[in-house]
């Protein structure tokens, strides 16, 4: 196992980490994972200039996932309640950039003001605030419950897990689609990339009870029912490190 000074195992991560301090830790927990496979050319339009949109075996992946963001707090300090921990709902899709795979958010609904101000502002992620909530266990199964406060956009529904949990496999779709340890968004009219740093996904094969989703509706993905996902995983969740969001080619200096 590689362990570097700051404690973090890194053999898993096809890629070098950041070797400066990080600046946030956060726990994703509750997590469930809803996927779609989407015309490439569909999605290349919802992508900044000079990002590549990344194909498992020729096909574009978007995924839903509805979860909690816990104990969100800068490195070194302790989370505040009722403001570190709240419900996200995100869209995301797969890309990579001088060959280091990530993911790109279309929208990250969130029940934080907090973090759709600051996030929005620093880095260019597409927060939007919204009423949301997930509960349950992972052996219980997940409810889920978002809506937008500007439009009304949202998801509601319940996931239960149908198989043990595993990790995925090299090569797998599962591994496509999970591990993925950095982040691009478009800020300010530059590329950034961000990494995160966690374990290796502990997954279940699911199934989902849609109810309503104009959340993946609204940006006309090309999805003929955004209530039928192809693909649905659960998973406990994990602890996770964040680095600055850095302009493409600054990130040596971080």
């Amino acid at each position: 196992m590689v362990t570097r000074k700051d404690g973090l195992s890194v053999d898993h991560i096809p890629f070098p980490m950041p070797e400066g301090r990080s600046v946030l830790r956060q726990n994703w927990k509750k997590l469930t994972f809803m996927h779609w496979s989407v015309d490439p050319e569909v999605l290349r339009g919802h992508l900044p200039e000079g990002l590549e949109l990344d194909l498992h075996d020729g096909k574009a992946y978007v995924g839903c996932i509805p979860f909690v963001m816990e104990k969100v707090r800068p490195a070194g300090l302790p989370s505040v309640p009722g403001i570190s921990t709240f419900g996200e709902f995100n869209i995301r899709t797969y890309v990579t950039k001088n060959g280091i795979p990530g993911v790109f958010f279309l929208t990250l609904d969130a029940q934080s003001r907090v973090t759709c101000f600051y996030a929005n502002r620093k880095y260019g992620l597409a927060y939007r605030h919204a009423k949301a909530s997930v509960k349950g266990t992972l052996e219980a199964g997940y409810t889920w419950s978002s809506t937008r406060t500007k439009g009304g956009v949202g998801l509601e529904g319940s996931a239960v897990k149908t198989s043990e949990v595993r990790q995925a496999e090299h090569g797998s779709l599962e591994y496509f689609l999970f591990e993925r340890y950095s982040l691009y968004t478009s800020h300010k009219g530059r590329l950034h990339h961000g990494y995160t740093h966690h374990v290796k996904w502990w997954y279940a094969d699911a199934t989902a009870d849609v109810v309503r989703n104009t959340l993946v509706d609204s940006y006309h993905l090309g999805i003929k029912d955004a209530t039928q996902p192809e693909f649905v995983h659960i998973s406990e969740g994990v602890e996770v490190v964040t680095w600055h969001l850095l302009p493409m080619g600054d990130e040596a200096h971080d």
